[in-house]
C-alpha cells in the first residue's frame, strides 16, 4: 500500500484564533506546581528478568496506547468530542494499568521553554479540545453566554491528565514517537530529524525525567518509537558497538543515561530496529535489504516490523552500567491485515501459521529469545488489529492476535495494546462513535491479557490507590485482598458515553468521523515490502487544489457548500457548528438546508471530515 503524506490545511494556530463567535486562546502559562506522588511504586528488573515492585513482587504491566500529542493535537485524540477525564476513567475501569502516550521531542521542548501551543510554526499543531464537553480544560470553567472561552495551556492540561491517572491508580509510559510533532513524524527513521537534533532529544528527555522525578505516576519512558530504515534508503538505524551517528544501540545508551541521571527509578523501554545483517551469510551494514539486481536470491538481511528487530541485543546488549536493572526491551508486532509477512504463510500453502511456526519463523530469533532465555523482560509496545468480519472476513488476523495474546499471557510479557483510539486505520481501536462507545467484542478479546485476580478484579501497579472502580492495588493483591473499591460518583461533569453498549463491529470504520481524521500515522514495515499504515488519514484532499479567492456566498437558505449556519459565508464558524452538531444534535441542531450545505466531503452524513473540508474551503485550499 502506498503511503501519502497529507499537508495540513493549517500548519500552526496563532495564540488567539477567532472561530465565529467563539474566542479560543491558548497561551504559554506557567505550568502548575509539580504533582506529588506516593513514591513507592517504582519498578525494577530482578536477576530472573522479572519486573518487580519495591517489595520484590513480580508485576504485569498490561496497558493501552492513546495517541494525539505526537500528531499535533496538543492533547489526546478524541477530546475534540468527549470528556478527557471520563475517558481516562473508562480506561482504568476497563482494567488497563498502564497508559502509553506517544509524544514528540518538539512538544516536550515546547513545554520546557513555555512555548506557545501554536508550535512555533514547526510541525502540524492545532489545539483540539471541545470546551462544551471539557469545561475543566478552559480557564474560566466553560463557555460563557457570549460564546467566549479560553483554553488552558497544553502542559497544564497534560498535568491534569497525569493527576487523573494518579487518582485512578493508572500508571503512564511516555513514548517519544517522533522528533517533530507531525501526523507522519514517526516515518522518520531516526531519533532526530532536520528540525530537532539528537542533542534536542537528549535535552527533552533530561528535562521531562527531572520534572517528574518525584512522581511515580510516570514509571517508564520509551526512548524512541520504531527506529527503522534499510541500508539502501540512505537513512537507517543500525545496532552494533560503533559510535556511528545512526547506531541506535549507542543512542539508546545516551538517552537512557539522560533519563536515569535525573530519575534512576524509571523503567527505560528500548525498541529494536528494522534490519539486521546475516553476518554468517557475508552481509554487513552496507548490504541492501532488497537487492533488486538479484531479486530471486534469498535476502541476507533479517527483516522485521519497525522497532521489532532485537537480534542485536544477543551480541551487543545496551550497556548502562549500574542501571541495567531499569532496562526493558520493547518490540512491536502486527498481523496480516497490516502487512502479509512471509512468516504468516507456510511454503506449501497447506496450512496457516501457529504459535510454533511464528516462533520458528520470526518471533524467537527476533525478540522472543530474550524472554524465553530469561535474559531481559519484554514489553510489547504495540500489538492489535481488527477482528470483526467486515475487516477480517477469514479470521486470519484474529487468529494471529489470539496466538500472540496467549503467548504473552503464558510468558507474562508486558504489553500496551494498540490502541484506545478509534482513528487507527489498519487496526481500529477499542472505541468508536467519536470515542463514545466501546467495541465490546474487541475489549472482551483483549481482556484475558489484562492483569487480574482469579475472581476478575483488575490489578493495578499502585500500592495505595486501586485501579479504577473495578480494580485493586498491587499491595492488596499480594496481601490476599481482592475486593475492588466501592463505586463513587465521578469527579468530572457526566458525559453521554456508552461504555457498556455492545459494539457493532462495522462501526470500527468510523475513523473518518472525527475532526482529527488526519491523525498520526504509523508505518510498521519489513525489509521486503512497501510501507503500510496503522492510522489511515481519511482525507481525500492530499494536496491543495487551485486557491480560492473568496469564500462561497449565499444568503440565508441558499445552497452553498459549507455554509452550515446559513449566514451567507463559509468560515470556521461553520466548522464549529458542524462539530457541535456531531457532539449533540439536540442541543446544537442545524437547519435542513444547513445539513445539506454541511455535507461537503462527498460521503453520506455529517461527520468530522466535513468540518475539516469546510476549514479548507475557508483557507482557500479547496474550491467547489
Amino acid at each position: 500500500m502506498k503511503k501519502f503524506k497529507l499537508k495540513r490545511f493549517m500548519s500552526a494556530v496563532a495564540a488567539a484564533v477567532m472561530l465565529g463567535t467563539f474566542s479560543i486562546t491558548s497561551v504559554p502559562a506557567t505550568a502548575e506546581d509539580k504533582p506529588g506522588a506516593n513514591g513507592d511504586d517504582w519498578l525494577h528488573v530482578n536477576e530472573n528478568a522479572e519486573v518487580v515492585d519495591k517489595d520484590g513482587n513480580p508485576v504485569w504491566m498490561t496497558g493501552v496506547n492513546w495517541f494525539g500529542y505526537n500528531a499535533g493535537r496538543q492533547v489526546f485524540d478524541g477530546v475534540w468530542s468527549k470528556n478527557m477525564h471520563s475517558m481516562l476513567n473508562q480506561i482504568a475501569d476497563h482494567g488497563f494499568n498502564l497508559l502509553r502516550v506517544p509524544m514528540s521531542t518538539q512538544i516536550l521542548l515546547q513545554w520546557k521553554n513555555h512555548g506557545p501551543d501554536s508550535g512555533g510554526g514547526v510541525g502540524e499543531v492545532t489545539m483540539m479540545v471541545n470546551p462544551y464537553e471539557n469545561p475543566e480544560l478552559t480557564v474560566g470553567g466553560g463557555v460563557d453566554g457570549a460564546g467566549q472561552y479560553e483554553l488552558k495551556y497544553s502542559f497544564d492540561i497534560w498535568n491534569m491528565a497525569v493527576d487523573w491517572c494518579r487518582e485512578n491508580g493508572m500508571k503512564i509510559m511516555v513514548d517519544i514517537h517522533s522528533a517533530t510533532t507531525a501526523a507522519m513524524g514517526h516515518q522518520k527513521p531516526l531519533w532526530y530529524d532536520n528540525n530537532f537534533s539528537e542533542d534536542d532529544w537528549l535535552e527533552a528527555l533530561e528535562w521531562f525525567c527531572d520534572y517528574y522525578k518525584d512522581d511515580d505516576t510516570i514509571i517508564a519512558i520509551d526512548l524512541k518509537n520504531e527506529p527503522h530504515g534499510k541500508p539502501e534508503e540512505g537513512e537507517f538505524a543500525k545496532w552494533d558497538d560503533s559510535n556511528d551517528h545512526n547506531n541506535w544501540k549507542a543512542a539508546a545508551e545516551r538517552g537512557a543515561m539522560a533519563c536515569l541521571n535525573q530519575n534512576p527509578n524509571l523503567l527505560i523501554m528500548i525498541e529494536g530496529i528494522e534490519c539486521y545483517p546475516d553476518f554468517e551469510a557475508g552481509a554487513d551494514w552496507t548490504t541492501p535489504a532488497v537487492d533488486y539486481a538479484h531479486y530471486d536470491e534469498p535476502s541476507k538481511i533479517f527483516g522485521a516490523w519497525w522497532g521489532g528487530n532485537l537480534r542485536g541485543v544477543k551480541d551487543h546488549p545496551v550497556d548502562i552500567g549500574k542501571y541495567k536493572s531499569q532496562i526493558v526491551y520493547s518490540p512491536h508486532d502486527y498481523g496480516p491485515l497490516v502487512w502479509k509477512q512471509k512468516w504468516f504463510y507456510m511454503d506449501d500453502d497447506s496450512k496457516t501459521f501457529s504459535r510454533q511456526s511464528l516462533l520458528d519463523d520470526y518471533w524467537y530469533a527476533t525478540w522472543a529469545y530474550l524472554v524465553e532465555e530469561k535474559q531481559y523482560p519484554l514489553l510489547m509496545g504495540e500489538w492489535g488489529g481488527f477482528i470483526d468480519k467486515e475487516h477480517d472476513p477469514t479470521g486470519e488476523n484474529k487468529h494471529w492476535m489470539q496466538e500472540l495474546r496467549d503467548y504473552m499471557i503464558d510468558k507474562r510479557i508486558h504489553h500496551t495494546f494498540w490502541c484506545f483510539n478509534e482513528n487507527s486505520g489498519d487496526t481500529g481501536g477499542l472505541v468508536y462513535d467519536d470515542f463514545g462507545k466501546w467495541d465490546e467484542e474487541k475489549y472482551e478479546f483483549v481482556k484475558p491479557a489484562l492483569w487480574q485476580t482469579d475472581g476478575g478484579a483488575f490489578i493495578g501497579l499502585d500500592h495505595q490507590i486501586p485501579l479504577g472502580q473495578n480494580g485493586i492495588t498491587v499491595a492488596d493483591y499480594y496481601s490476599g485482598q481482592s475486593t475492588p473499591r466501592p463505586t463513587t460518583a465521578p469527579t468530572e461533569p457526566p458525559v453521554t458515553t456508552e461504555a457498556t453498549t455492545p459494539a457493532v463491529t462495522t462501526e470500527a470504520t468510523t475513523a473518518a468521523t472525527t475532526i482529527a481524521t488526519t491523525a498520526a500515522t504509523e508505518a510498521p514495515t519489513t525489509v521486503t515490502t512497501p510501507v503500510t499504515t496503522k492510522e489511515v488519514i481519511n482525507d481525500p484532499a492530499t494536496t491543495p487544489t487551485e486557491p480560492q479567492t473568496a469564500a462561497p456566498s449565499g444568503g440565508n437558505g441558499d445552497k452553498s457548500p459549507g455554509d452550515a449556519n446559513l449566514d451567507g459565508k463559509v468560515n470556521v464558524a461553520d466548522a464549529v457548528g458542524v462539530l457541535q452538531y456531531i457532539a449533540n444534535k439536540t442541543k446544537y441542531p442545524l437547519e435542513p438546508q444547513g445539513l445539506i450545505n454541511a455535507d461537503v466531503d462527498g460521503t453520506s452524513g455529517i461527520t468530522g471530515n466535513d468540518a475539516i473540508t469546510i476549514q479548507k474551503i475557508d483557507a482557500g485550499l479547496i474550491t467547489f
